[in-house]
């Protein structure tokens, strides 16, 4: 709105919110008759407009600018007074996340990796490599040559570096929309997990795109927030019916399947296949469940808006919902969506 009504405002002096505009003078008057008024605006300044000389169209064109103008003023106020206000969600702490994503991310990653198919001795980049358990199961299922692994949280990278299946991987702070390598300098670019948490997520697979060689294989796989496919979802659908905000990933909509066909196509990949993983994992009790799921990324988030009284209503929702065996275990299923593409070959 703003953006569009700005590009016809006339420059000269300035409203109350600081934005330039001028006064039309009488000899501009046919420069303002390009404007399209809306129906509101014409009918207001019909019913004030003298049908006595010919100053009255004149005046006719002057009250639908201003009334554009201020209609334009109000709505950047309106922008100013109501920010976003969702809370941070971090991934500052790799064992926590761990305990949260770990075995989840092991078993929709061996999913992903049959899917793939990939050949042996190949360059890998993990992009959003987080506490390096896709790094881990690249080395021990593909037998890579060179695995770098990229994240922007130091407490992550530094958990990665301590895996010992992550042995002879390289693991350093980045960021995936401007990932610090070279062109073509990969064989495949994976993001496990990740791409929803990307704030541009087509620059993100841009970026993957230039550091992979002609040819070569670029991929991800993504729990499905919109669809309810995330592991939190048990929390998160019992914060949502009692009124708590939702806290999303910042690129949730990128998780859908056909939003990632989108971003692989518009990458200018070829190939392109999606699919839908689907995994379970069980928890010994739902004290487990539960403080696996509350400590860190975005139940944490959602958590740290509410008193102990809410939290404690809440948590008694989630144990009411979710179903136990006689022997006390949850177990439930989560999915997430995958796609895979490759760059064209030269020639």
């Amino acid at each position: 709105m703003v953006a569009r009504t700005a590009a016809f405002m006339p420059s000269g002096i300035r409203s109350s919110t600081g934005l330039p505009v001028s006064l039309i003078a009488r000899n501009t008057a046919d420069a303002m008759t390009q404007m399209v008024p809306s129906r509101r605006s014409r009918g207001r300044a019909m019913a004030v407009m003298r049908q006595s000389d010919e100053s009255d169209q004149y005046m006719l064109r002057k009250r639908r600018y201003w009334y554009t103008f201020r209609r334009t003023e109000h709505c950047i106020n309106n922008q100013k007074a109501t920010p976003m206000t969702q809370p941070p969600i971090r991934f500052d702490d790799g064992a926590a996340y761990e305990r949260l994503m770990g075995i989840w991310s092991q078993a929709v990653g061996e999913v992903f990796i049959d899917w793939l198919s990939p050949t042996t001795g190949q360059r890998w980049i993990d992009v959003g490599c987080g506490n390096g358990t896709f790094s881990e199961q690249l080395i021990r299922r593909c037998a890579p040559i060179d695995v770098q692994g990229v994240d922007p949280s130091k407490g992550q990278i530094a958990y990665a570096r301590t895996r010992p299946g992550a042995a002879g991987a390289v693991f350093q702070q980045g960021d995936a929309m401007a990932l610090p390598f070279d062109a073509d300098q990969f064989d495949a670019a994976a993001m496990a997990l990740v791409i929803a948490f990307v704030p541009d997520p087509a620059k993100g697979v841009g970026e993957m795109t230039r550091v992979v060689r002609p040819g070569g294989l670029v991929a991800a796989y993504i729990w499905d927030h919109p669809g309810g496919g995330s592991p939190t979802e048990p929390i998160m659908r019992e914060l949502r019916a009692m009124g708590i905000p939702p806290v999303s990933p910042p690129s949730a909509q990128a998780s859908r399947i056909e939003a990632l066909h989108g971003l692989w196509s518009g990458a200018g990949l070829e190939r392109i296949e999606t699919r839908t993983i689907t995994v379970q994992r069980s928890f010994d009790d739902f004290e487990a469940f539960w403080e696996a799921n509350t400590t860190t990324a975005v139940p944490r988030a959602a958590l740290d808006q509410m008193d102990a009284g809410a939290i404690a209503t809440a948590k008694e929702r989630v144990r009411a919902a979710l179903s136990a065996d006689s022997q006390g275990r949850i177990t439930y299923g989560a999915h997430a969506n995958a796609v895979k593409g490759y760059l064209p070959r030269l020639g």
